[in-house]
């Protein structure tokens, strides 16, 4: 297997290629200019649909604030121009590299042959520079995905963008709506992303400028002496919420920034369906839009019940659609970082020209025990060991260097919004609130169960999978075609990682039976677990976190579903 995607060397010897990217091309394509219409709306040069695309990955750059910002484009633009499809048609995608290194484009929750499926070293060899590839596949599902670059830091750079998938035929839904948005979050920097992961590996909270102060100590505020020299006996901050942070990052809806002010446009009293994706390279969001409920109807493109929130946080790779109904009236769309340092800001208005008053950034939140897998509730261990590199407590993670804890309590965090969420003072969403629309497709139950192990070691800002990372880990994850298998994913760091399995639709384990929610994405909470159960598909598969410098770092695998 080709290591360089995850080889350090390689992926700093990629990323210094990009250093020449031309400032070129345009900003962002049309169904994001700055006023949309909505999709319904949309003139079909603005969108690419049919069963015949060509596509072009190139130099480029993005505008933020006024200023470029050098990128890798699709088609000229960041983001990339959006695909739409529907269900049952054949697609046929020529890809074609102007870059002078290889290239690729990965289908980001779509169901595929795997040799289609985008990803150099696992499942194709990728596309070399100045050539091209010709994906082809049926199109099996329907929903809200997208696409991005599986090479070097492409992704990083600017290389993704929407898919919207409309179902075979037109099928009733529990909330209907008139008008729709695709709202793409993502996250640029002017700084070379090679730079930012150099910058980690010399000090891991380089970016994180919002640790306790001797100030705030004086002043009472937060944690006590106590607790500071607690967790400074465990070499761990409580602000380690984010690796990258808005002190190098900015933040951007359907590629403006929030001074650009995207706006989405609607007419009073019309139900409009707001496609929400997080394409960002090392964000989670919390997204709101105050004064307007969101109903939450399908995620990662998996239809669901309806479920009313006022907030949602979502990792990279994760989708959402929500339905609003707004007033005569503008409404401000806030996606706040996890570690609430920057915002991506939009607007949904019944006229050009209208906006809201943005909310401001909530104070950073703290983690606790609980995110370091150790239960402190009644003010004890409960009998728990504080030791917290015990490689008795999970035998298979190889233990060295790159582990610096094991969860010694882990729980079941499915139920919990996210880290910051839950004093908030209003309805957050958690994986526990979805329920499938329909049965799902495979009632039966696993035959077996595949426990993962999520670690690293924050201040070597290493990152694996069982204590390996994917260079030292020679063996694939082994199942059998149409095997029904229960992965198990303990989080033994203090990060929240969202985990993309490639190819896959699979069921959170969430108490809900035959409606389990269908995801290809699942967010595990530092110090948690998380379970889902899954039907093998044949062929090579990525397995990964999506926080693309800990995939890069490390923290992948290849699943590898052979004949049964």
């Amino acid at each position: 297997m080709s290591s360089w995607i995850i080889d350090r060397r390689a992926l700093l010897g990629a990323v210094g290629q990009l250093g020449g990217v031309a400032l070129a091309g345009q900003a962002t394509p049309g169904w994001a200019k700055t006023l949309s219409q909505g999709g319904a709306a949309l003139p079909s040069s603005e969108v690419l649909s049919g069963e015949a695309i060509t596509l072009r990955i190139g130099k480029g750059h993005v505008t933020i604030g006024g200023k470029p910002a050098k990128a890798i484009t699709i088609n000229g633009t960041v983001p990339g121009p959006m695909l739409r499809l529907k269900e049952g048609q054949m697609l046929r995608l020529t890809v074609i590299n102007e870059l002078d290194e290889p290239s690729s484009l990965h289908w980001h929750g779509l169901v595929l042959p795997f040799q289609m499926d985008g990803v150099p070293g696992v499942s194709f060899p990728g596309i070399p520079p100045r050539s091209s590839f010709t994906y082809e596949f049926p199109i099996v599902q329907h929903g809200t995905y997208w696409y991005h670059s599986h090479s070097g830091l492409q992704e990083m750079m600017g290389c993704y963008a929407p898919i919207v998938i409309e179902p075979a035929e037109a099928l009733p839904a529990p909330l209907p709506s008139m008008r729709e948005h695709v709202v793409l979050l993502s996250d640029h920097s002017f700084v070379n992303p090679a730079r930012i992961a150099r910058n980690l590996k010399v000090e891991a909270d380089y970016y994180n400028r919002q640790p306790q102060t001797l100030s705030g100590l004086m002043a009472g505020h937060e944690l006590s002496m106590d607790q500071r020299l607690m967790w400074a006996k465990m070499r761990m901050s409580p602000t380690d919420i984010a690796d990258v942070t808005a002190s190098v990052m900015h933040y951007l809806a359907n590629g403006h920034g929030p001074d650009e002010n995207w706006t989405g446009l609607f007419t009073p009293g019309e139900t409009v369906r707001l496609r929400f994706i997080n394409a960002a390279s090392m964000t989670f969001f919390n997204v709101r839009i105050p004064g307007l409920a969101m109903q939450v109807v399908a995620a990662d493109g998996q239809d669901v019940q309806p479920v009313t929130v006022e907030e949602f946080q979502f990792g990279a790779g994760e989708t959402y659609d929500v339905i609003v109904t707004p007033q005569n009236r503008a409404y401000t769309i806030a996606a706040e970082t996890m570690d609430r340092s920057g915002m991506a800001r939009a607007t949904l208005a019944p006229a050009a020209g209208m906006a809201a008053p943005v909310p401001p950034r909530r104070a950073r939140p703290l983690l606790t025990m609980k995110d370091m897998g150790m239960d402190m509730s009644g003010g004890a261990m409960k009998g728990m060991s504080m030791k917290m590199r015990d490689g008795s407590l999970a035998p298979q993670v190889k233990m060295g260097p790159g582990v610096d804890m094991i969860s010694a309590m882990p729980e079941d965090r499915m139920g919990d919004p996210g880290i910051g969420m839950g004093d908030v003072g209003h309805k957050v969403l958690t994986y526990r609130d979805l329920v499938a629309l329909h049965p799902n497709p495979d009632l039966r139950a696993p035959e077996r169960e595949i426990e993962v192990h999520l670690t690293g070691a924050m201040e070597r800002y290493m990152w694996s999978m069982d204590g390996k990372t994917m260079s030292q880990a020679h063996e694939p994850i082994p199942m059998r075609k149409g095997e029904r298998v229960r992965f198990t994913l303990v989080n033994d760091t203090m990060m929240a990682h969202p985990i993309h399995l490639h190819g896959h639709i699979f069921e959170l384990v969430t108490g809900h039976g035959d409606h389990s929610p269908r995801k290809h994405t699942v967010t595990v909470q530092p110090g948690g677990k998380a379970s889902f159960d899954v039907t093998a598909e044949p062929g090579d598969w990525a397995f990964h976190c999506h926080l693309f410098l800990h995939m890069a770092m490390g923290m992948m695998r290849v699943v590898q579903v052979r004949p049964a």
